[in-house]
Parts: C-alpha cells; sequence; structure tokens
C-alpha cells in the first residue's frame, strides 16, 4: 500500500466541512477542560500574567489561557455556546478572517491550527493583523512530511511542516522564533491511531465517549512537563512543536 500523502491541494471550503464535521461533533459530546490543568499552563500562564490583551483562536473545548480576560474565536458553535456559559469572551470566526481589529493583542495563542488550513500564509498574515508590535504569539505544528497518516487526514490536517522551513516561514509575516517546546498527546503507536480512526469511523459516538470520558482524562494525567529551549531545537523523533515568537511589527 502507498504511504499517505499530505493534501495541500485540498481548498478551503473542503477544510473547513472536514474539520467542521469532525470537531463539532468532538464539542458537542465533550466537557471543557480548565486551561491550568494541561502541561501548557506554567508556560502560557505567566505570558498571559504579563498581558492585558489577549486572544486564543480555535481552542474549542481545550482552551490554553486563562478564560476570564481572552478573546476566543472558534468556528465551533458547540464549543463557544460552552465558553460563554463558563463566562470566557467567545466569538465566531476563521483564523483567516478574524473578527478583531488591528494591532489590539499582546498574547496571541493558536494552537493546532496551521495544519488545518489550506493557506497557511493567509493564517499568518491575519495574526500578524491582530498583533501589537512585540506581542508573543504561541503556534503549534506537526512535523514532518514523511511522517504523515491516514490519521492526519482523518482529522483534517492539510499538512506537516518541514523544521527546516519554519523559521522563514514565520519570519516572512514579521514573526522572529524565540522559543520551542516539544509538544502534543498523539500516541506513538500507529495500531492505536488505526484502531481509533476505525472507532471514529464506524463507531463514532462510542468512540467520541471513551475519549473524552477515558483517554482525554487519562492523557492529561500523564502529560510531561514542558520547558522552553532555544531556537528549534533538536526536532528528531519530535511529532509536534509549540512554538514561541516574537511579532516584530
Amino acid at each position: 500500500m502507498p504511504p499517505a500523502r499530505s493534501t495541500e491541494n485540498r481548498s478551503d471550503a473542503e477544510l473547513i466541512r472536514s474539520n467542521r464535521g469532525f470537531y463539532e461533533s468532538l464539542w458537542a459530546q465533550a466537557r471543557l477542560i480548565d486551561p491550568a490543568r494541561f502541561n501548557t499552563w506554567p508556560l502560557l500562564h505567566e505570558l498571559a500574567q504579563r498581558a492585558p490583551r489577549r486572544l486564543e483562536v480555535a481552542p474549542g473545548l481545550r482552551p490554553r489561557l486563562p478564560l476570564q480576560g481572552t478573546c476566543f474565536v472558534d468556528l465551533s458553535r458547540a464549543a463557544l455556546r460552552r465558553l460563554r456559559s463558563n463566562g470566557a469572551d467567545a466569538v465566531h470566526g476563521l483564523i483567516g478572517a478574524l473578527p478583531c481589529g488591528n494591532a489590539c493583542f499582546d498574547l496571541i495563542c493558536a494552537l493546532d491550527i496551521l495544519e488545518h488550513v489550506a493557506d497557511d500564509h493567509a493564517a499568518l498574515a491575519e495574526l500578524a493583523r491582530v498583533a501589537a508590535p512585540g506581542a508573543s504569539v504561541l503556534l503549534s505544528v506537526p512535523l514532518h512530511p514523511e511522517a504523515w497518516t491516514a490519521f492526519d487526514e482523518f482529522v483534517g490536517h492539510c499538512r506537516r511542516y518541514d523544521p527546516a522551513g519554519i523559521p522563514a516561514l514565520l519570519e516572512r509575516h514579521g514573526f522572529r522564533l524565540e522559543h520551542s517546546a516539544v509538544y502534543g498527546m498523539q500516541p506513538k503507536s500507529s495500531r492505536l491511531l488505526d484502531l481509533g480512526q476505525w472507532y471514529l469511523t464506524h463507531r463514532r459516538e462510542r468512540a467520541m465517549w471513551w475519549y473524552n470520558r477515558v483517554f482525554m482524562p487519562l492523557g492529561l494525567c500523564f502529560q510531561k512537563p514542558l520547558r522552553w529551549r532555544e531556537g528549534l531545537g533538536d526536532t528528531r523523533g519530535v511529532d509536534e512543536l509549540l512554538l514561541r515568537c516574537r511579532y516584530a511589527g
């Protein structure tokens, strides 16, 4: 069987339909997880304390910035309802057309989103538009195109990133990469991913129940502490990176 390949040629409309179909179902059955429960909290909370104007894009029900004082933008109506019911300022929108003014945020968080859009340059340009000069911008990206699997396509990914090209991609839009951290909760076993994909395809409601009630809580318990390192660091064997950038303005 030939290896699965990235889907760079999929249109934004196709990707939006794919992501809406998967994540709307996921968030409709999920519980909101407090940002402090994630291993990103010690790193991001420190930044949030120094940034009065904050934006998080596409958090779903897994926000990483404090609920109070952060503007959340998401495509999912189910996620927006839950965020608002917990006191968050949450509005409907896409990363390529943010419902926000120019240069109005000191801290922007957009995790697990760039790989889901057809035009990542347009997405980064939009993040640059709403970032104030000197703003901290947190992104995460899956690495190594050769590591692409059918599961990437199933969950709505458009690409994986070649680590060597990431600094230039960011610099093109005014972002200077300062630090990174090894990130992600994807299981390393391809058999587990294949099994999960089968259940999500053929037994979606049951799979969502197990994911939200069993696997996600277990994953939270076994998270490893995150540590910043200079630049990209060693990316060998790393599935995903959390990137900390500075917007030059």
